[in-house]
């Protein structure tokens, strides 16, 4: 019940008033943590999984306010760097994400003029300054897949063998189905339908 639950945050709020937070002693553990209900944050708002929009800007523009935050606090974790231009490159497509009507128009049909520039020029320096770490991760590796996407001047000028070498660099890393479906699509883009299917066989979704 509502009363139930004020009181319980009103204990919780007097329990600490005047505590200090400190760092925990694995925040790299933490901070994996916090990437993934970011990414899950921002998903959400990209993506809406209810209500009558597509799209809801009020969360992913919360994720990506956090991110910088984050980023701000752990300027070294390239995760972090990586997850933060994810969400740069992928926003910056928002404006032609969608018809008039609120319509999904897919990546192929996007008008690109309608793509953010100063988004995916942030996202991109981000990206660069990361990878030079040398330590490549997930998120790095989706915002490497992402870039490829924004910077083509179209869907067929997209550098497809360059995103089917980052897909499969991420399923090695992840082992998801998922990865392995998007992989194959963009070795079909490069080596025709068959050789996708090919690396469809056996999976389970």
């Amino acid at each position: 019940p509502e009363a139930t639950m004020a009181q319980r945050i009103s204990r919780a709020k007097a329990k600490l008033r005047g505590r200090r937070f400190d760092l925990p002693a694995d925040p790299a553990a933490r901070l994996r943590s916090v990437r993934e209900v970011l990414y899950l944050l921002f998903n959400e708002g990209y993506t809406s999984s209810g209500g009558p929009d597509l799209a809801r800007v009020d969360l992913s523009g919360e994720a990506i306010r956090l991110a910088r935050m984050l980023h701000g606090h752990a300027p070294e974790d390239t995760e972090v760097a990586g997850l933060l231009a994810l969400m740069l490159l992928t926003e910056a497509r928002l404006p032609a994400r969608t018809t008039a009507d609120g319509a999904l128009v897919p990546l192929a049909r996007q008008d690109r003029s309608l793509w953010d520039r100063a988004l995916i020029s942030e996202g991109l320096q981000l990206l660069n300054a990361t990878l030079a770490a040398g330590r490549i991760g997930e998120y790095q590796l989706l915002a490497s897949i992402a870039a490829l996407h924004d910077e083509a001047a179209s869907h067929a000028s997209t550098r497809w063998a360059q995103i089917a070498k980052a897909y499969a660099k991420l399923e090695s890393l992840t082992g998801n189905p998922m990865v392995r479906l998007n992989r194959a699509v963009a070795v079909a883009m490069v080596e025709g339908p068959s050789a996708g299917l090919a690396l469809l066989e056996g999976l389970e979704l």
